[in-house]
This record gives C-alpha cells, sequence and structure tokens, in this order.
C-alpha cells in the first residue's frame, strides 16, 4: 500500500512521537510516586529527586527514541554521524544538569539543617564544578584537545583576574566569612557605621541584610569583610539591655533602687523576650547638673527585644516613680547676671 521510502520516513516519525508520547506519561507518573513519598514519608531524598528530575524524564526518553529512529532512518553517514554525536552531546549534558540540580538541592538540604550556616554560595559553586567537569567530557568526547584550552586559559588568566578584580574580591571575602563561621544567616549584626539588620544569605558576590523597617540591604562581601561589625548573636543570642535614668538630689537612693530592682523583676517575668532567670539591678555612677544619673541593667533574649523591654519599663518606672514621690528632675541652670561696673 505504501512505498518503501514512505514507510522508512514513518517509522523513524512514529518512534519519535511514540517515545516523546512516553517520555511525558513516564514523568507524570515518577513525579507523582516521589511527590507521594516526600509527603508520606517527609523523604527528603525523593523532594531532591522530584526537582533534580523535573523535565528530565521526558527529555531523555525522547533522546532514547531519537537514538533508535536515527538507526532506522535512511540517512547518509555524513549526517547520521553528526546528529549522533549531537544526541550525545545532549545526553551528557542533560546528565550533567541533573546531576548539578540534586548535588545542589542535597548542599542546600544538608547545610541548611546546620543551625545558621549559610547555604547560597556552595551550591553555585559546586554547580559551576559541575558543568566545567561535564563540558570537559564533552570536550573529550569530541576529541577536542583541553592543553591549548587551559594553556589559553593560564595565558589569560591574568588579565581576567585584572577585569574581574572586585568580583574576585567579594568571592574570596564570602568564603572567607564562610570559613571564620563569625556571621551566619539569622543573626543580627550592626556593621559601622550605620547599617543593621538581620543576615538573610551570604552569596558568592555579596551579603543580603533585612533592616528592621523591612527592606533588604545588599552590601559587597569586601565591605563585611574588612567592615567593623557586631554580632549581636554570638557568642550567644542574650544580651544586656541598659536603661539611663535620673533622679533628684534629694532623692533616697537606697529605697529608689528597690523601687527600681522590683519593677525591673517584673518586667524581666512578663515581658516578652524577658529572661525570668536574671535578677536587673542598678549601677548609680554620674552626680549630674541637675539629678543623680545612673542605668538600670536587664537582659534580653535577642537583640531586638531590648525595643519593647525598655518600652514596658518606662512606664512602668514612670508609674511607680509617680506613687513613691520620687521625683524626675526637669533640667535646669543657675545662670548669675553680673552687672559691669562703671
Amino acid at each position: 500500500m505504501f512505498g518503501k521510502p514512505l514507510v522508512s520516513t514513518l517509522i523513524p516519525l512514529g518512534i519519535v512521537f511514540v517515545s516523546g508520547a512516553l517520555g511525558m506519561f513516564l514523568q507524570k507518573i515518577v513525579l507523582a510516586r516521589l511527590r507521594r513519598i516526600s509527603e508520606k514519608s517527609a523523604a527528603s531524598w525523593a523532594d531532591i529527586l522530584t526537582r533534580s528530575l523535573k523535565g528530565l524524564i521526558f527529555l531523555w526518553t525522547l533522546l532514547f527514541g531519537l537514538a533508535i529512529a536515527l538507526k532506522a532512518a535512511p540517512l547518509k553517514p555524513d549526517l547520521a554521524r553528526p546528529l549522533g554525536q549531537a544526541l550525545i552531546i545532549l545526553a551528557i549534558f542533560s546528565a550533567t544538569h541533573f546531576l548539578a540540580r540534586a548535588v545542589s538541592a542535597y548542599i542546600v538540604l544538608g547545610l541548611g539543617r546546620i543551625a545558621g550556616f549559610p547555604v547560597s554560595i556552595f551550591p553555585t559553586l559546586t554547580a559551576f564544578v559541575i558543568y566545567t567537569l561535564g563540558l570537559l567530557i564533552i570536550l573529550d568526547y569530541l576529541k577536542i584537545s583541553i592543553t591549548p584550552l587551559i594553556t589559553a586559559l593560564g595565558v589569560g588568566g591574568l588579565a581576567v583576574a585584572l577585569a574581574l578584580q572586585d568580583t574576585l574580591s567579594n568571592l574570596f571575602s564570602g568564603l572567607h566569612i564562610l570559613a571564620t563561621r563569625k556571621v551566619r544567616p539569622g543573626d543580627y549584626i550592626k556593621l559601622e557605621p550605620n547599617v543593621e539588620g538581620y543576615i538573610r544569605d551570604i552569596t558568592w558576590r555579596n551579603t543580603t541584610i533585612e533592616a528592621l523597617a523591612g527592606n533588604l540591604i545588599i552590601i559587597p562581601n569586601s565591605k563585611l569583610a574588612t567592615g567593623i561589625l557586631t554580632n549581636f548573636d554570638l557568642p550567644a543570642s542574650d544580651s544586656a539591655v541598659l536603661v539611663d535614668f535620673g533622679v533628684a538630689y534629694k532623692t533616697d537612693l537606697r529605697r529608689c533602687e528597690e523601687v527600681i530592682g522590683e519593677v525591673a523583676k517584673d518586667i524581666m517575668a512578663r515581658v516578652p523576650g524577658g529572661m525570668p532567670t536574671f535578677t536587673p539591678f542598678v549601677r548609680f555612677h554620674t552626680f549630674g547638673d541637675f539629678a543623680i544619673r545612673g542605668t538600670i541593667i536587664l537582659r534580653g533574649g535577642r537583640f531586638v527585644d531590648r525595643y519593647l523591654i525598655k518600652h514596658e519599663l518606662v512606664k512602668s518606672l514612670h508609674e511607680r516613680f509617680a506613687r513613691e514621690g520620687i521625683e524626675i528632675p526637669l533640667p535646669a541652670r543657675t545662670v548669675q547676671i553680673r552687672k559691669n561696673e562703671e
């Protein structure tokens, strides 16, 4: 019924069509199965495979069908050979892509279990290394010698290093930050002169800080590595909360200290972020111009807890001082005016 040339053309096309349909079916079934495993047993490996295999099962099945169709197609050797090489190159690249996805996802998952450890820079570098190895495998398959390429890269390395000086500086600064473990995502830091907030991520080029106002601050890693930085979460997250005050000179300082201690202890017990096990105390330190000045020392669980602790302490102390008759004096100055002698 059909001529031989037509049959020889339809068979490869049919193989390609069937392999494509089979690939879509297998991808849907396999990914659905992996999702169910991940949801039921919280298996991390299933979640990693689900993300890594997305789109690749269809591609691999299609490539397999294309390889069979290429064998069945009546093509000349000078055309069939480069097409076969193209399929193999696509297979190598897709396998490299899968490996880069899977390893990067595993690194993100593994490092995410380590409290406060940065995760962005390592998956990026790992994926770069894997893609580089995949490229070298493809070049080796094509019988392209990589020795001249390495030599050319060595010769041009200096020029590239000079052109990318800032980028390389940020990269190695980021690695230095990770190696020293002095800052971690989630830590609250202050970078001189006036940048402060939570570390959200450290990438190969910059560090992202979320300020208390909610906006993001992007800082080059080199600035973070060389700047004067205060980490309020190391060596521990809890920190002292200092509140300055002043009372009139006629005040009974012993009674004042008792009142402040009672109020501050109540604040530590009832205000979120306070540390009930910590006993607040007072230190008088200055005979001021119009008041005796002192500092109340409390303790908060995190740096940002101090704002609510100070807020509640000032309100409670103001009310208690009023009941106890403890005066908070207004600023006063004695001005002496001399009359010029004639």
